[in-house]
């Protein structure tokens, strides 16, 4: 399995960062049929203040850009994306990939 960790900062307002996390505790229906779809596992995000941290496990032949592109593609992806950008620190009509920032590993154990 592949693994990508990602970085990404929620606007510092405390209701939207409440809401936010509301949100997730129910994601739409498909939008996590269309992450499993394109050959994501696991996804986790954890969120410490403001700062999001998100790690995604995938298959092994998991291509990043490519399948990510196809996500995109699927049922109210771009409709999720537009409604979660309220609370990202983005610029309005940012991608999923400008707004998560990939993290590079620096140590393993």
């Amino acid at each position: 399995m592949k693994r990508y960790c990602q970085t990404l900062k929620l606007r510092n307002n405390k209701e939207l960062i409440s809401q936010y996390v509301k949100e997730h505790a129910s994601v739409w229906p498909e939008i996590k049929a269309g992450i499993r779809e394109v050959g994501i596992l696991d996804m986790q995000i954890y969120i410490h203040d403001n700062i999001l941290f998100m790690i995604a496990g995938t298959v092994d032949d998991f291509d990043w850009e490519k399948d990510n592109a196809r996500l995109a593609t699927l049922p109210r992806q771009a409709e999720w994306e537009a409604y979660m950008s309220k609370f990202q620190q983005a610029e309005s009509g940012a991608t999923s990939a400008e707004k998560w920032q990939m993290m590079e590993k620096i140590f393993s154990l």
